[in-house]
């Protein structure tokens, strides 16, 4: 009887060591997560700070391009990241810039065939923005408003 007292007293001993061991690990993991949540808050304030700080400058650029720098910005766009339509955006051709980042996206899933397509559309738009005339890529591009080619 003596020997099975002491077997008991001994598996409550263990049971309250595990117990008490957790608790402390509770304890440890509610301090990692309260610690996470505050670095996770802080990171996303800075976060949203750069992109605002990011929307703000590109806007005034944007804003400050006039016929001349949207023919360049646009031509350039075109032939770099023709594929994901920014060109399109630039000149406020919203849905066709829509257009080619879908397809541009799309090639993704279709082993680049629809990525291709988009790109050299966007090759081939972005040298003809730049080796038109400032005056007539303005009246064709932004006030005749012409989406494609």
């Amino acid at each position: 009887m003596s020997d099975e007292k002491n077997l008991s007293d001994d598996l409550n001993d263990m049971l309250g060591d595990a117990k008490e061991g957790a608790k402390k690990a509770a304890d440890k993991a509610s301090e990692f997560a309260d610690e996470a949540k505050e670095k996770a808050s802080e990171f996303a304030g800075e976060a949203k700070e750069a992109a605002s700080e990011f929307a703000d400058n590109a806007k005034e650029a944007f804003d400050k391009a006039s016929g001349d720098n949207k023919k360049v910005l646009a031509g350039i766009l075109g032939i770099v990241l023709g594929w994901l339509g920014v060109h399109k955006f630039v000149l406020g051709y919203n849905k066709e810039g829509a257009i080619l980042l879908v397809l541009g996206i799309l090639g993704f899933f279709t082993c680049g065939i629809t990525s291709a397509i988009s790109g050299i559309i966007g090759l081939v738009e972005g040298i003809i923005y730049l080796t038109k005339s400032d005056e007539e890529f303005f009246n064709t591009y932004q006030s005749g408003q012409k989406p494609w080619f």
